[in-house]
C-alpha cells in the first residue's frame, strides 16, 4: 500500500490541495490500480505485446506535412512573461532535487 505521507508529499510537490479524508480514498484507488497492473502482468505473453497509444488502430488518419510558418521571436514571447532569465521564462520550482 502507498503510504499516506508519501501521497501528501507528492500532493504538496504538485501543488494539490487535498482534504485529509481524500488521502484514504486515494490510497484505495492506488491499491485497486496496483492490483489491476498485477493481473495484467500475469497475462501470458504480455511482454511481447507492443504498447498502444490508442485503444484501436485508426488507418484513416492523414497527418499534414510540417510547414514552416509565422513564428514569434524570443522577444515577443518574453514580452508576455513577468519573470525571465537568459532568454527563458522563469517558473517556480515544483520538483525538489533528488526526487
Amino acid at each position: 500500500m502507498i503510504e499516506k505521507e508519501k501521497l501528501k508529499k507528492y500532493a504538496q510537490l504538485l501543488m494539490f490541495e487535498m482534504k485529509e479524508e481524500e488521502y484514504s480514498t486515494l490510497q484505495d484507488e492506488f491499491e485497486t490500480i496496483l492490483k489491476q497492473m498485477d493481473l495484467i502482468g500475469q497475462i501470458e505473453g504480455i511482454s511481447e505485446v507492443e504498447p498502444m497509444t490508442f485503444p484501436f488502430k485508426n488507418t484513416d488518419v492523414k497527418l499534414r506535412e510540417d510547414e514552416v510558418g509565422d513564428y514569434l521571436t524570443v522577444g515577443e514571447v518574453l514580452s508576455n512573461t513577468k519573470h525571465q532569465i537568459n532568454d527563458q521564462v522563469k517558473v517556480p520550482r515544483v520538483v525538489e532535487e533528488g526526487e
